[in-house]
């Protein structure tokens, strides 16, 4: 029988036990995310929210820049281990703007041949990130920044082209990238402008093969435990402070001059993957 029909009293442990309980998880859920800004002071967080959105709006035109920016001012407040997972989340809110913005322009039938032969190398980059020590960490992304320049320059110089088979191959190399590094969005762009995507096309593609490979991330990260409340915390700052990012991009850096924003990004990118590079040796 239902002791909380026999019960009168309101205070009755019987009638109000879920309720607590419910209670108490919510505040522990709620305080849990509150501490993964622990030692970590407002003003700290307005250059993290700044450069959140100033990737976001380079992003939305150049179709990179974000996951290259966002671990210059992450690294030093939170470390590397966390970096990746940090901006595998957060990109989900840009990328979803940005399809939401161009989704006219998708090529769905590149966009399935890159996330079949990507998908599951991803899992295994994602994986063996998660096995890495903060200095390796710091390494992995730091190379990837410093490369990711020449390599975007070479392809460009050589002006490469590929068929779906190309685009294929370039595919399976690339999701091992993608799942344990940030900033390697350069190869992703490279192999859908040499198979033939341009334009809006290419800023749209990329987003939708991104939101895909970002939820097979997610859910490494997730199952190896690396997502923590600072991880989700930092992740929805970047995210919702980027999320306008798309809508502003025209408007804000189409006044600039392309090769002028390509340079500035060079540079900071360059510069800021030495300094990751040379955090972790010394």
């Amino acid at each position: 029988m239902d002791r909380c029909r026999i019960s009168k009293r309101s205070s009755s442990p019987y009638c109000h036990r879920g309720g607590d309980r419910t209670g108490t998880s919510l505040a522990a859920a709620i305080m849990n995310l509150f501490a993964g800004f622990h030692d970590i002071s407002f003003w700290q967080l307005i250059p993290v929210a700044a450069v959140a959105l100033f990737a976001s709006i380079v992003g939305g035109v150049s179709g990179y820049g974000t996951g290259a920016l966002m671990p210059l001012v992450l690294v030093p407040l939170v470390g590397a281990e966390p970096v990746v997972p940090i901006i595998a989340i957060s990109a989900m809110f840009t990328n979803s703007s940005r399809v939401f913005a161009f989704l006219k322009y998708v090529d769905w039938r590149r966009t399935a041949i890159v996330l079949i032969m990507a998908l599951p190398t991803c899992v295994l980059g994602a994986w063996g990130y998660t096995r890495l020590s903060s200095t390796g960490a710091a390494l992995v992304i730091g190379s990837m920044l410093i490369l990711s320049v020449p390599l975007r320059r070479l392809l460009k110089y050589h002006g490469v082209k590929i068929g779906d088979v190309g685009l294929a191959l370039g595919s399976f190399g690339y999701g091992v990238v993608v799942g344990g590094t940030a900033g390697s969005g350069v190869i992703l762009l490279s192999l859908l402008m040499s198979a033939g995507v341009e334009g809006a096309g290419v800023i749209a593609t990329d987003a939708a093969i991104s939101i895909v490979v970002g939820i097979v991330k997610i859910s490494v990260f997730g199952i190896a435990g690396v997502i923590t409340a600072q991880v989700i915390v930092f992740a929805l700052l970047t995210g919702l402070v980027a999320l306008p990012g798309a809508f502003l991009a025209k408007t804000f850096v189409e006044r600039m001059p392309m090769h002028v924003h390509t340079a500035i990004l060079d540079a900071v990118v360059l510069l800021g993957g030495i300094f990751l590079v040379w955090s972790a040796v010394h």
